[in-house]
């Protein structure tokens, strides 16, 4: 039970705009779960695996996302405002117009990742591998370190 509803938590599960804000998700198992459009405010992912999860219009402002397995996840047009994605791993993700204003993308795997009109005003990229990223056509970096 999130938030007085009931939800199936696990692999490939729909919560399409399922309200999860503040859930603590710590090593959760979402992968290929789909997540579009749901609130994932402050949302503790600490470790999960959404390994292709459909996350695309989510809102995962202030989200820990530390250590999270993303990899070939889809987050196109996600709100990721002040997320910690710290050491995750979004190989081949879809950030394909994402919001990640001020996260903090610290030692994160962006390889071969698709940035492409992603925002990414203010975030932290220290020691972020960018390895075949694709970060053309209006990648906004206002401030990035």
């Amino acid at each position: 039970t999130i938030n007085g509803k009931e939800w199936e938590i696990g692999p490939r599960a729909n919560l399409t705009r399922a309200n999860l804000t503040g859930a603590d998700l710590t090593r959760a198992n979402l992968e290929e779960a789909n997540l579009t459009g749901a609130d994932l405010t402050r949302a503790n992912l600490t470790g999960a695996d959404l390994i292709r999860a459909n996350l695309a219009e989510a809102n995962l402002t202030g989200a820990n996302l530390t250590g999270a397995n993303l990899i070939r996840a889809n987050l196109e047009e996600a709100n990721l405002t002040w997320a910690d994605l710290t050491r995750a791993d979004l190989t081949r993700a879809n950030l394909t117009g994402a919001n990640l204003t001020m996260a903090n993308l610290t030692g994160a795997y962006l390889m071969r990742a698709d940035l492409v009109g992603a925002n990414l005003t203010g975030a932290n990229l220290t020691m972020a591998n960018l390895v075949g990223a694709n970060i053309l056509n209006g990648w906004e970096l206002k401030k990035a370190e």
